[in-house]
């Protein structure tokens, strides 16, 4: 059984969100709120594990039917992905794949050297072209994972 992604997010170092993506129907807000409150999940693992310069952080935790998986980069931008809980095995290698790839995402996004990025304000991303770009790409592995993403959406 294919895993099924319900919500992707992008936080920065500043802990400003970049980017919730919500793949499911259900309610947005909580996405919103499951972001945020791996955030403290990820600050303490990621500070007991100062010696190691793994990004993936595995499972954070379990919230009612949602899974929470962490990941964070060596600018210390965070990605949270939240997958619906099943009976068959999720296997980190999948995890660790799609992180990366959303890593790669948006790596290749922010790393145009005429993008304005103020490194305190992350969301002036937000609306440009790049934006747009960023958007596609993160979809794009979704559609890959098996998520049914609108195309109205991108």
């Amino acid at each position: 059984m294919p895993l099924k992604l319900n919500a992707v997010a992008f936080i920065s170092s500043q802990n400003h969100p970049i980017l919730i993506r919500t793949f499911s129907k259900q309610d947005e807000l909580k996405y919103h709120y499951i972001a945020h409150t791996s955030l403290d999940v990820i600050e303490e693992r990621a500070n007991s594990n100062t010696k190691t310069t793994e990004c993936y952080l595995g499972l954070l935790y379990a919230m009612e039917d949602v899974a929470v998986y962490g990941y964070i980069t060596t600018l210390k931008t965070k990605i949270v992905l939240a997958i619906a809980l099943s009976d068959s095995v999720v296997l980190d290698a999948e995890i660790i794949t799609i992180f990366r790839a959303l890593h790669m995402a948006f790596y290749t996004s922010i790393s145009n050297p005429f993008l304005k990025l103020d490194a305190n304000d992350p969301a002036l991303l937000v609306g440009g072209a790049k934006w747009k770009g960023f958007r596609r790409r993160v979809d794009e592995i979704a559609r890959v994972v098996g998520v049914t993403v609108p195309l109205s959406s991108a």
